[in-house]
């Protein structure tokens, strides 16, 4: 009898041979730990896939989403031209007008001195043109003052002729002094209404329209 064979153990519970009986574990033991470790690798390989794709997708999205949100803000607000201030220009009665008549009808420049006086214009000479302009002026009437009367009397007094020309003297300092030269295509002034219409415009430009960024 083997010394493995228990006392009083024989006939078929008798224990031959030298080795030791291997002791195994139970088979439904060993499937349980084998789905537990399955259920832990695929969780952990669903959480890395969802890091990577967090960050080739737009990782912190709702970050990027509200930076995003605020840049747009403030690029509008950026855009968002402000208006423009109103422009100081002088008044009629404070631009003194010399009219000249540089064409061959008699009487044109005292009759054009009226009406730009009824219109509210300070009138100072009314004469013929001089020799450099008599009979030399095609537009219908050239303006002639300082260079300072570029922005401002030029802008006044033209508003009231139609195609007038404008020419600077630097010989000359008073900006609110212009000759009103008549010419040969001049048919009289413009309509009245239109030349406020003019001077409004010119006061109150219109803003420059400028991009709204799409965010």
């Amino acid at each position: 009898m083997s010394m493995l064979t228990p006392p009083g153990m024989g006939g078929k519970y008798r224990i031959t041979g030298n080795r030791y009986p291997r002791m195994r574990r139970p088979r439904h033991r060993r499937v349980v730990l084998a789905a537990i470790g399955a259920t832990a690798a695929v969780a952990l390989i669903g959480w890395g896939t969802l890091q990577v794709v967090d960050i080739f997708t737009g990782g912190g999205g709702k970050a990027r989403a509200a930076a995003g949100n605020k840049n747009c803000a403030v690029s509008r607000q950026a855009s968002a031209s402000p208006a423009p201030k109103p422009r100081v220009l002088p008044k009629p009665g404070e631009i003194t007008v010399n009219v000249y008549n540089a064409t061959t009808r008699a009487g044109l420049a005292k009759k054009t001195a009226k009406a730009l006086e009824k219109r509210g214009f300070t009138i100072g000479e009314v004469d013929n043109a001089p020799a450099a302009y008599d009979k030399k002026v095609e537009d219908t009437a050239l303006l002639l003052g300082a260079p300072a009367a570029e922005k401002g009397a030029f802008e006044v007094l033209g508003a009231h002729v139609t195609d007038s020309r404008s020419k600077q003297d630097k010989s000359r300092k008073k900006a609110a002094e212009v000759d009103f030269i008549i010419g040969k295509a001049f048919t009289g002034l413009a309509p009245e209404k239109q030349a406020v219409e003019t001077v409004t415009a010119l006061v109150s430009p219109s803003p420059s329209p400028s991009a709204t960024p799409k965010c």
